[in-house]
């Protein structure tokens, strides 16, 4: 059947959705084709989730209607939402590690097509048809986050959706796992399946939708066409102001080494090692950028620079001084600085307020202590400053971190960070899941932080974001440092290549008089001490 004289997969009409103190979603307009990819874009805050979160039934709009294939509905529960044919992809997956791939499908399903050789048949068959690669018999932990996400994907359409909606899906992949999900994005649009692509990476944006949603504090302010737009247009459109670059012009390296790592080596319970002989060194001024596909390694050497895991051998030194076996609490009263990677499990207590958020971490350590004692009094003047300095968007420091958009949580999490002058910061993922406003914010920090002399050491997905900010590149592959590169020279490409394995040692690249040349890092500074 031709879309267009189809009616809309999914229509809302004047949405508007109140909490207390807060409007989120406010007279909100949508009209989603069948078998197209449809973009939805907006800063941190914004209101896509909750604008989501009401077409897959999780919440109530006070006002407005929602029309499914052009039938108005109302909903109860997500269920309703699953049997009109919506299904939703979440940021943080849902799935149980402990299960297998087909386990997982059939839970909560099991009445669709039982839990033996139906089920099993189905999910091949849809697997085949979408081109989504995936193996029933497999362990949900054993999976990395690209293959996770396609099992989300097959869950909603073997509930039978025919709209998904799939909020940051490309947050953890590499660039030719980006590559795969659009392909199958295709696949499915092919089938007459309609996608709702909630995303902050106006770039992907631009190459995959076929239409362009924009939301700003709350309301639609535009619809684009990605053949006549541009990032900047788009940029401009979402935050009224011009797409940030994580360019870092000038270099301001040192030769002062602050952390030494040498020969790190982690044993896990048979098999090969989770860390296998790293070595390196990071300088006062210096971000050292790790790249790598996620369950490399990185989770369990950040856990061994933090101290939240013994090394079996090798050796960490801060600024001299050696902390392989000193504690957590002591690393961090000695200038360790933490972003986390999952800044709900790790970097927040979602449920208290924000100036208890300021506390953690840095219990013992002022201004949140006086002696032996808490000073609450301090924190919350200083959380009123963070508060202030960061741009965090709240009505004050006594609601919960919960209530914050992620954006705002995450700049939190850098204040606190940042206020306390480490002289290394481990910043993993210090970006993921925030808008362009934030982004460029989060990015300035580090920056004028590196430029006061912290060595930093940056995880990340974003390859731009490692490219732009680092100083030194090294990859990471299965517990191993195999290449560095040079972020002036380097491409996204190239760097992801390298991050599945496919090119290891230096990654080189041709000088003007033909020669290759190891490339190593940015040029550094005379040192001027």
């Amino acid at each position: 059947m031709n879309a267009s004289s189809s009616p809309p997969a999914v229509e809302l009409a004047g949405i508007t959705k109140r909490f207390p103190g807060v409007v989120a979603n406010h007279d909100i307009h949508l009209t989603v084709n069948k078998g197209t990819v449809h973009a939805l874009v907006g800063e941190n805050g914004a209101g896509k989730s909750t604008l989501m979160k009401i077409l897959y039934g999780m919440q109530k709009p006070d006002e407005g209607t929602i029309a499914v294939d052009g039938e108005q509905v109302t909903y109860s529960s997500p269920a309703d939402a699953i049997a009109r044919g919506i299904g939703m992809v979440h940021q943080h997956f849902m799935l149980a590690d402990n299960l297998t791939v087909l386990e997982n499908v059939v839970l909560g399903s099991e009445k669709l097509y039982g839990i033996g050789g139906k089920a099993r048949r189905k999910i091949a068959e849809i697997s085949e048809r979408y081109h989504l690669n995936v193996r029933p018999d497999a362990l949900v932990e054993d999976l990395g986050v690209a293959d996770r996400q396609r099992v989300e994907i097959l869950k909603v359409l073997y509930r039978g959706a025919r709209t998904l909606i799939l909020d940051e899906p490309t947050a953890v992949l590499v660039p030719q796992e980006v590559d795969a999900l659009f392909d199958n994005l295709r696949e499915l649009k092919a089938e007459g399946l309609s996608v709702i692509f909630i995303s902050h990476k106006l770039g992907e944006v631009l190459s995959v939708a076929d239409e362009i949603t924009v939301i700003r504090r709350g309301t639609t302010v535009g619809t684009a066409v990605p053949a006549e737009t541009t990032p900047r247009q788009l940029a401009e459109l979402m935050v009224g102001s011009e797409l940030p670059t994580p360019e870092t012009a000038e270099s301001t390296v040192t030769d002062r080494p602050v952390l030494t790592v040498e020969g790190l080596r982690l044993d896990a319970e048979g098999g090969r090692p989770l860390l296998d002989d790293i070595s390196f060194t990071i300088h006062a001024g210096e971000v050292l950028g790790l790249a790598g596909v996620e369950g490399n390694g990185q989770t369990e050497l950040i856990d061994a620079l933090i101290g939240l895991k013994h090394a079996d051998s090798g050796t960490i030194a801060l600024e001299g001084d050696e902390i392989t076996d000193w504690g957590t609490r002591k690393r961090r009263e000695s200038g360790i600085g933490y972003i986390p990677e999952d800044r709900h499990r790790h970097g927040l207590l979602l449920e208290s307020p924000l100036w208890e958020n300021r506390i953690l971490g840095h219990v013992t350590e002022k201004p949140n202590a006086r002696g032996v004692l808490i000073d609450i009094k301090a924190a919350q003047a200083d959380t009123r400053r963070i508060v202030e300095e960061y741009d965090v968007r709240t009505p004050g420091i006594d609601v919960t971190a919960a209530s914050l958009s992620g954006g705002n949580q995450q700049k939190l999490i850098v204040g606190r960070e940042m206020s306390h002058h480490p002289r290394f910061l481990i910043a993993a993922h210090p970006t993921r899941g925030v808008d362009v406003g934030a982004q460029a914010q989060i990015w300035d920090q580090i920056r004028e932080a590196r430029r006061e002399g912290l060595a930093v050491l940056l995880i990340s997905a974003d390859l731009d974001e490692l490219i732009g900010l680092s100083d030194t590149l090294r990859v990471i592959y299965r517990g191993k440092l195999v290449a560095d590169a040079d972020p002036a020279t380097i491409t996204p490409e190239e760097l992801g290549s390298a991050m599945t394995g496919a090119s290891a040692g230096h990654l080189e690249h041709e000088e003007e008089g033909g020669d290759s040349v190891p490339a190593a890092r940015k040029p550094q500074p005379e040192d001027e001490s």
